[in-house]
C-alpha cells in the first residue's frame, strides 16, 4: 500500500509540473529503436491521459467549413494566411478563423498488382476512393493533405480537405541540366551543391512557375512547397570550390570568398567564420529566387519553403536567410522522440515566420514488414505508434511556434514495388497497411489529439 501511495504522488507532482516541463519525465515509457537489430531504449512518452484534465476536453465543435474555429476570427482574405495572436503562431482559413493543418501526407494509390486487387475489392472506382478516404481521414480528426497526395481526384469530392502541392523548382532543374542522382528520400547534386547560381536558374524558374497559376484562385488550397531536403550543408563554401573551375557555382564561391579575403584568395584561404555566412548567402540567394516566381505566378497562397531536414535544423543561418522569402518554415523532422521547444524557438525566433512539420513517423514491428528503410523511428506495435503520435504532437501543440504538421504517410510500402524510392521500399509508415487496412490503434490515438487539438492549445495557453 505504501509502494502505490508513492507512485501515485510522483504521478501527481509530475502532473502538477506538466505545463513547465512537458516530456522531461513521464510515468509511462515506450521501446524504441533506431533500425531492425538495434538495441531498444526506453523513451519517456506522455499521452492525452497524462494532461490535467483531459477527461473534460471535448472534441472541438463550431468549426468552419476548412476546419478553423469559427468563434476565433482574424483577417478574412478568402485565402490562407498566417497571424500572430496573444503571442502564438496560426494559420487563418479562408473564412478568417483561426486554423491548425492536421495533414496526411502522400495520399495516394499503389501501383503493384496485390495492391490494385485489394484496392478495387474495396473502393470499385477512384471516385469512391476519393470519397472514401476523405471521410475516412476526417473521421480520425485530419483537415488536411500533404506532399505528394493525389489532389487531382481528392480536391474533386464535394467537401474537400485543404491540401498543398510539391512543386521540385531545384530539382527539375536538375534533370533538365543533368548532374542530379537518387538519394534516399530526395535528389543527389553533385558535391551536395545545388545549382543556385547557374545563370539560366532564375530563368527556369520564372517559366516553371507558370503553371502554379491555375490554382491561385483555390480556397482549399494551403500553400506551395518548393523543394524536398534541400543539401544546405555547413561546409558549402568548400563544397563549391571543389567543383571544375568553370563551374559557376565554382565561380561564385570563388568570387564571393575574394570579396572577403582579397583577389588571390582560395580555398586555403577559407576561415571558420566563413563558413555559415556563405551558406546564408547561397540560402538566400535559392529562397529568393524560388519566392520571388512562385508569388508572381500565385500571388493568393503560402509558401511554405523547401522542407529543411537533417544537419540543417541546427543551422540558425539557414532559417534566417529562408526567413523574408516564406510564409511557414516546413521542417522534416526526424530522430526526435519528443519536439525539442528550444529548437522549435530557434527556427521561428530566426525566420520570423511560424513552422509546419511536414514529415515525421514511426513503424511498427509487429506489421509483418522488414522496416529496412526510411528514418523514423522503430516501436514494437502499432499502440506504440499512437503514442509517439499523442506524444509529439502534444509537444509541438504547446509550443506556439507550430502551425500544423504532416504525418508522412498514408499507406505502407509495398515491398513489391521495385521503383520505389530507396527510403520507400519495406516499412511500415503508413495509417493503412498495402492492401488498404487501417491500423486501429493508431488511428485511435490520433483521432484523439486530433480531435481536440484546439482543445489543447487553449489548455497550454492558460497554463
Amino acid at each position: 500500500m505504501k509502494t502505490l501511495n508513492i507512485k501515485v504522488a510522483l504521478v501527481v507532482f509530475y502532473h502538477l509540473l506538466l505545463p513547465l516541463s512537458f516530456a522531461q519525465s513521464s510515468p509511462l515509457t515506450v521501446d524504441v529503436a533506431n533500425k531492425p537489430g538495434d538495441k531498444w531504449v526506453a523513451r519517456p512518452t506522455l499521452t492525452l491521459a497524462d494532461v490535467p484534465g483531459a477527461s473534460s476536453l471535448k472534441s472541438d465543435s463550431d468549426l468552419s467549413r476548412f476546419g478553423g474555429i469559427a468563434s476565433r476570427k482574424e483577417k478574412t482574405t478568402g485565402f490562407f494566411h498566417t497571424a500572430k495572436v496573444d503571442g502564438r503562431w496560426w494559420l487563418v482559413d479562408p473564412e478568417g478563423c483561426l486554423f491548425l493543418q492536421r495533414g496526411m501526407s502522400s495520399v495516394s494509390m499503389l501501383s503493384t498488382s496485390g495492391a490494385k486487387t485489394a484496392w478495387q475489392q474495396k473502393f470499385t472506382d477512384e471516385k469512391n476512393w476519393a470519397e472514401q478516404t476523405t471521410a475516412m481521414l476526417r473521421s480520425y480528426g485530419f483537415n488536411g493533405l500533404g506532399a505528394w497526395t493525389d489532389t487531382e481526384r481528392l480536391r474533386a469530392v464535394q467537401t474537400p480537405l485543404t491540401y498543398t502541392r510539391i512543386w521540385n523548382f531545384m530539382s527539375s532543374y536538375g534533370k533538365k541540366r543533368g548532374g542530379t542522382y537518387q538519394k534516399p528520400g530526395h535528389t543527389g547534386y553533385p558535391s551536395d551543391c545545388i545549382f543556385v547560381f547557374d545563370p539560366e536558374f532564375e530563368t527556369f524558374c520564372e517559366d516553371f512557375a507558370r503553371q502554379l497559376a491555375a490554382g491561385k484562385s483555390d480556397p482549399y488550397l494551403l500553400g506551395h512547397f518548393s523543394d524536398n531536403e534541400l543539401p544546405f550543408r555547413a561546409d558549402a563554401l568548400k563544397n563549391y570550390l571543389s567543383l571544375p573551375d568553370s563551374d559557376p557555382g565554382h565561380q561564385a564561391a570563388l568570387t564571393w570568398l575574394r570579396a572577403r579575403h582579397g583577389e588571390k584568395a582560395t580555398a586555403r584561404d577559407i576561415k571558420s567564420a566563413d563558413l555559415p555566412l556563405f551558406l546564408e548567402f547561397m540560402v538566400e540567394r535559392y529562397f529568393r529566387i524560388v519566392s520571388r516566381a512562385i508569388k508572381r505566378n500565385d500571388p493568393n497562397h503560402l509558401y511554405l519553403g523547401a522542407r529543411f531536414h537533417g544537419s540543417v535544423l541546427r543551422f540558425p543561418e539557414v532559417f534566417r536567410a529562408a526567413g523574408p522569402h516564406v510564409d511557414v518554415v516546413s521542417v522534416n523532422y526526424y530522430h526526435a522522440w519528443t519536439p525539442d521547444p528550444e529548437r522549435l524557438a530557434m527556427w521561428t525566433r530566426e525566420a520570423g515566420k511560424p513552422v509546419i512539420i511536414t514529415e515525421w513517423y514511426a513503424k511498427g514491428a509487429d506489421s509483418g514488414l522488414a522496416n529496412t528503410s526510411g528514418a523514423g523511428w522503430l516501436v514494437k506495435t502499432q499502440r506504440d505508434r499512437g503514442l509517439f503520435y499523442e506524444n509529439f504532437t502534444l509537444g509541438l501543440l504547446q509550443s506556439k511556434s507550430c502551425v500544423g504538421w504532416h504525418w508522412f504517410k498514408y499507406i505502407d510500402n509495398d515491398p513489391a514495388d521495385t521503383r520505389s524510392d530507396p527510403s520507400n521500399q519495406d516499412a511500415n509508415k503508413g495509417i493503412l497497411g498495402n492492401r488498404y487496412e487501417p491500423y486501429t490503434p493508431l488511428l485511435e490515438s490520433m483521432k484523439r489529439i486530433n480531435e481536440r487539438a484546439y482543445g489543447l492549445v487553449r489548455y497550454f495557453d492558460k497554463s
